[in-house]
């Protein structure tokens, strides 16, 4: 069923299950301890997102009697208190990691995926792709880098596409043109080269690594890691 999410403060809530969703994560909602308890035990959710200060039961004990009958399901706990006591006291009640507010949506998710490969779930919707802390949605047609929405054209969004569902893969520029234009391949065209150096310009826009790396004398390759000279 995807990701339970305990909190009680409105706001947050809202903005950690927009936020999820925009990564292809399905998030309920539980506003107490004892609501968040039940629904923990009576569902088979991938992951719980729990925190601390709960109405009714806190999350120390919420957490604490998860664990009793769920031995293997990820739990995070989200506190705003950063001391070392309380950051113990929630993993020794069960906790597999913890994320002290305010903290970065890209960051939550990126620790759900760490917790979730683990674990060996898959929470993330057929419709959804991720490679690093990129996320392709191919329902929505929308792709986000480090949580923010990039602004591709619909010839680049078919370029990134069709990288991101055959990355770590080498393409040619023939396989490239053939799919992402439909056109055969004509020696005297550098189309592909051009987009992508669009897309790539797009991607590394904030800072982040390049994905799209040049396989010389094959053609490119979506990865994470790597630089052009490490793939010569």
């Amino acid at each position: 069923m995807g990701i339970l999410l305990v909190e009680d403060e409105p706001n947050v809530v809202s903005v950690i299950k927009r936020g999820l969703t925009d990564y292809g994560f399905e998030v309920s909602v539980a506003a107490n301890g004892a609501t968040g308890l039940q629904m923990a035990l009576d569902h088979d959710f991938d992951l719980v997102i729990l925190d601390v200060m709960l109405p009714v039961m806190d999350g120390i004990q919420v957490c604490k009697r998860i664990r009793q009958q769920k031995k293997t399901i990820p739990i995070i706990m989200l506190t705003a208190l950063d001391s070392t006591e309380n950051i113990v006291s929630g993993l020794d009640s069960g906790a597999d990691d913890y994320m002290v507010k305010p903290f970065k949506i890209a960051e939550l998710a990126a620790r759900l995926r760490t917790l979730l490969r683990r674990s060996g779930s898959e929470t993330l919707s057929n419709n959804t792709y991720t490679i690093g802390n990129l996320v392709l949605n191919t329902e929505s047609k929308i792709a986000y880098r480090n949580n923010e929405a990039l602004k591709l054209t619909a010839t680049e969004y078919r370029l990134l596409e069709y990288f991101v569902k055959n990355q770590k893969k080498v393409l040619s520029r023939i396989q490239i043109l053939e799919n992402v234009w439909d056109i055969d391949f004509n020696m005297g065209t550098n189309v592909v080269d051009v987009y992508i150096n669009y897309l790539r310009k797009k991607l590394e826009k904030n800072g982040g690594p390049n994905l799209i790396h040049t396989v010389f004398g094959m053609g490119y390759l979506m990865k994470e890691g790597d630089t052009d000279e490490d793939t010569k």
